[in-house]
């Protein structure tokens, strides 16, 4: 097994996060997997992605050029990515901003409103998460627990108090898709 996955958005949206969270998940799962951010000049609000790559064989390289799956935060990250997915990979896109139609012949497509959603929690800054839930059920790859503990570790002492916010989020994106 190896799940190639690309994670893209402007800086500031959680792209990074994303992106370790589920190499370490991974790690702590007793899978190899690496995990390559790429930053724009800007820190905030400049363009950001990061590649991800999950097997249970040791990597040999963390290069590749479509992904299994895609997760976009934005609209210039969608038209960058859009056609770097495998034929029957997945593509996550963020209705929220993402208004033009998405649709793909070859790839499994799924808007979530992760922006909007992560208004409504009270805490724009989990709408990271809402689309990693979303990812999380449709590729089954992890157990809950992992990603909570995970989640933990990454959001250190500082920031354990948003872990129940980040749960909710996580939550509300596997209910966009179904059973």
């Amino acid at each position: 097994m190896i799940r190639t996955i690309r994670i893209a958005g402007f800086g500031g949206q959680g792209v990074m996060l994303t992106g370790q969270l589920l190499a370490y998940a991974a790690t702590k799962q007793g899978l190899y997997s690496i995990w390559v951010p790429t930053y724009g000049p800007e820190t905030r609000g400049g363009t950001a992605n990061c590649a991800v790559t999950i097997s249970d064989q040791p990597i040999f390289s963390p290069v590749f050029k479509d992904s299994d799956d895609l997760m976009v935060f934005n609209l210039p990250s969608y038209q960058k990515f859009k056609d770097r997915v495998k034929d029957d990979g997945n593509l996550f896109y963020n209705a929220s901003l993402i208004e033009e139609d998405v649709v793909s012949a070859d790839t499994h497509v799924f808007g979530i409103p992760m922006s909007e959603e992560a208004i409504r929690l009270g805490k724009p800054q989990v709408a990271n998460m809402v689309m990693l839930g979303a990812y999380l059920k449709r590729v089954g790859l992890f157990k809950d627990d992992v990603i909570l503990d995970s989640l933990l570790k990454l959001l250190g002492a500082k920031k354990k108090d948003m872990l129940e916010v980040n749960r909710s989020a996580l939550e509300k994106g596997r209910s966009f898709i179904d059973a």
